[in-house]
């Protein structure tokens, strides 16, 4: 089909053999054959169905914050989710797919609207909140979210799905395992007091000084939550003592989701915990439903000997220097060095404790 007239009738940009790194955190990724950037809703609907209607093989980047492109590239249609606008009523927020999640965060927290300041610093786009269910703090979208609106790639209707239909679950949804729906806006229904989610993760509290269901200003859980999250490289943007970018930040955040495993095989994962770091030792672990239990990535990865920046400086892809969750891009690396880092910290933590970690970005036209 002819692209370059696709986008030129739908209002979008276009052009050809564009390099996808600079639409990742990662800042990786090789060249697409197209890339179509749609600044608006109506544009983003009407590339999508002419591509689908032609079966033009096509990949959907937003945010680019949770995504690993491969060195090669995509050699089909890439198309960047660009509509941003947010609007406020009352106590409801609506945000486009497009919109860059922190600066929703900001207006509602400027608005006085409580609920999702927990999730401050978060990087990527709106739309992809209810795909991953992002959560942080203690805090999941699915708390907040009323309605999201659908494109339906497979019949064309654009319509609004309730939350009870999307499967949210952790860091996971019916919307990330199918190409079947494209998420276009996001509805979230907020408190209008000014005050925040009542704050439960330890970590957080303990920097505001506050107790376990708190309530605080909105702006004060904020400031706290970005300040926590600088402190890990988890905010985009930040610089070095030089003042060149912080390559902590060139990730794609946590890379590996915290492990769900069946209380029967705990037993089994302790005793290998004990054994390599002692019986007075524990774990962190959380109940996750019946019969299963949540464990910490994190922790499991530092305990299976891998530090902070490992494997060392001259390494183009490293452990962030402050959290081991996140696999980093120093500068010069490729997709295929950030892979052999993930396999080596996946293989590890197996070898350890029997533990199979998953990663939590999208992998295209690549696989660990």
């Amino acid at each position: 089909m002819d692209v370059s007239k696709l986008a030129s009738d739908a209002g979008a940009d276009h052009a050809v053999d564009a390099p996808l790194s600079g639409l990742t955190t990662l800042h990786l990724g090789g060249p697409a054959r197209h890339l179509i950037t749609c600044a608006t809703t109506t544009s983003l609907v009407q590339v999508i169905a002419a591509l689908d209607a032609a079966e033009e093989r096509a990949l959907i980047v937003a945010g680019g914050s949770n995504l690993v492109i491969s060195d090669e590239g995509f050699d089909g249609v890439v198309v960047c989710v660009a509509n941003a606008e947010v609007a406020v009523e009352g106590s409801v927020l609506t945000a486009e797919a497009g919109a860059e999640w922190d600066h929703v965060v900001a207006t509602a927290v400027t608005h006085g609207l409580g609920g999702i300041e927990c999730l401050s610093g978060i990087p990527g786009s709106a739309g992809a909140t209810p795909v991953q269910n992002v959560g942080a703090y203690g805090v999941e979208v699915a708390e907040v979210l009323r309605r999201v609106e659908l494109l339906d790639r497979v019949t064309g209707e654009v319509r609004w799905a309730a939350p009870s239909e999307l499967g949210l679950a952790y860091r996971s949804s019916v919307l990330k395992h199918s190409d079947d729906a494209l998420v276009l806006r996001v509805e979230l229904d907020l408190t209008a007091d000014g005050l925040s989610a009542p704050v439960r993760y330890r970590e957080l509290t303990a920097a505001l000084g506050a107790a376990e269901g708190d309530r605080l200003p909105v702006a004060q859980v904020r400031e706290t939550v970005l300040a926590l999250r600088a402190g890990k490289g988890m905010v985009l943007g930040l610089t070095d003592a030089d003042g060149g970018p912080d390559h902590d930040t060139w990730s794609a955040g946590s890379f590996f989701t915290n492990p769900i495993v069946a209380e029967s095989a705990l037993p089994g994962i302790l005793a290998a915990i004990a054994a390599r770091v002692g019986v007075d030792v524990r774990a962190p672990q959380f109940p996750d439903g019946e019969g299963r239990v949540k464990l910490s990535a994190g922790w499991l990865i530092e305990r299976a000997g891998f530090a902070k920046g490992h494997p060392g400086a001259s390494a183009a892809a490293r452990l962030s220097t402050k959290h081991t969750l996140a696999l980093t891009n120093r500068g010069a690396a490729t997709t295929a060095d950030l892979l052999a880092l993930a396999r080596e910290v996946r293989a590890g933590v197996h070898a350890a404790f029997g533990v199979t970690l998953t990663p939590e970005p999208v992998l295209v036209g690549c696989a660990i």
